[in-house]
């Protein structure tokens, strides 16, 4: 587990949601560019939002099979710092993106079921940055609201940086960091009053939830590191006394 976790809020509609995240020590903002979705935004009103937003905030464009083109184009306009793959995109779609975008990096999301081999996953590993592990439900993408089974997570070889999402709220998303450890974590349903509208509440109490893990983590592993330096010190004075 990296020294930090990192949390994305996805879903992101409205200028007072994306501030609220971002003084809750949000660390990236996720703006959705499909239509099918009820959180969909425009290029016009995400690149207004990204404008208020202060330095060292990440911005995430969600796309589901989108020309890539139209992609690129979106990326540029509103100065985006990561493309979210949502749909079918090939292998050779994220490397082409990822070539023709940069500095703008890719990420794939992978809607993790019992059908998901480590091989439908490998051909993209040298083309994308990370993988956001999602839910998979038939005719669903993204937002579901739901958890997948964690334990598939080790069956897939992942070879790169790990963002989990897929139904995470304050109630579980400690249990889900113990479970997966992940590089970041990617919340969306689990802190909206109603798709698209977020609770500024739910917001802070998911990434207190988040930090407060953390630091009862390494506090846990200081202790026990005291303990064994401790330990370690007594046996080597007895050592030394003999």
């Amino acid at each position: 587990m990296s020294s930090r976790i990192r949390i994305k809020m996805c879903g992101t509609t409205n200028r007072e949601d994306a501030l609220a995240a971002v003084a809750a020590g949000v660390d990236a903002l996720g703006f959705i560019f499909y239509e099918n979705s009820p959180r969909n935004i425009d290029s016009e009103e995400a690149k207004r939002i990204i404008d208020e937003l202060p330095p060292f905030v990440d911005t995430v464009g969600v796309f589901v099979d989108r020309d890539r083109e139209e992609v690129e184009e979106i990326i540029r306009y509103c100065r985006l710092g990561y493309a979210q793959l949502h749909g079918q995109e090939s292998a050779k779609y994220c490397e082409r993106l990822a070539r023709f975008a940069a500095p703008c990096q890719v990420i794939k999301a992978l809607r993790v079921g019992k059908k998901i081999k480590a091989e439908d996953v490998s051909s993209y590993s040298e083309h994308v940055k990370g993988f956001l592990l999602d839910t998979y439900q038939k005719d669903v993408i993204g937002g579901t609201g739901r958890c997948f089974d964690w334990s598939l997570i080790a069956e897939l070889h992942l070879q790169k940086t790990c963002i989990l999402a897929g139904g995470l709220d304050v109630d579980n998303v400690a249990e889900a960091l113990e479970a997966v450890q992940p590089y970041a974590v990617d919340v969306n349903s689990g802190v909206e009053k109603s798709p698209g509208i977020k609770d500024h509440d739910k917001i802070y109490a998911f990434v207190s939830k988040v930090r407060a893990f953390k630091a009862g983590r390494v506090s846990w592993i200081n202790a026990n590191l005291l303990e064994k330096l401790t330990s370690e010190k007594g046996n080597y004075d007895e050592t030394i006394s003999n």
